[in-house]
């Protein structure tokens, strides 16, 4: 049976005056402001789609790399994912790219990159994302 993960927003006014929130409501973990300047411009203490994007294609890359690693008898120490999503305004996301460092006692440079490839080819959110033209990885051992 397929699980539901839900968030909330509300917004209030226009596109670049207006503002709003979105919360996690499943987890009820958190409720974060939204405005078009954090999105466009710069933060200033609040978040945006494309943070909560990064936020979500990190957490399930690193979960996908290390089931991966997992299941071909390297387990992973360690693994720290960064992503970076680009917007530009009028476009849209323009792309998306991860960085990864993982510590993974037994494995070659090469078969980690092979395997970290593999894990953003089959990370539920990379495919969620496949619209996006311009996803890239750097994956290296620590």
């Amino acid at each position: 049976m397929a699980i539901k993960q839900t968030a909330n927003a509300h917004w209030e006014g226009s596109l670049v005056e207006g503002k709003g929130n979105v919360s996690l409501a499943t987890s009820n973990s958190g409720s974060f402001d939204i405005d078009w300047k954090a999105r466009a411009e710069e933060a200033g203490g609040k978040t945006s789609p494309e943070e909560l994007i990064a936020a979500a294609h990190s957490a399930c890359y690193s979960m996908a790399l290390s089931h991966g690693l997992t299941g071909a008898g390297t387990p992973p120490t360690s693994i720290d994912t960064k992503a970076e999503v680009s917007f530009q305004a009028g476009v849209g996301i323009t792309g998306i790219h991860l960085t990864v460092r993982a510590n993974v006692p037994g494995l070659s440079q090469e078969d980690f990159v092979t395997a970290a490839e593999g894990a953003k080819a089959n990370c539920p959110v990379s495919k969620a994302l496949a619209a996006v033209e311009n996803i890239t990885l750097d994956a290296a051992l620590v």
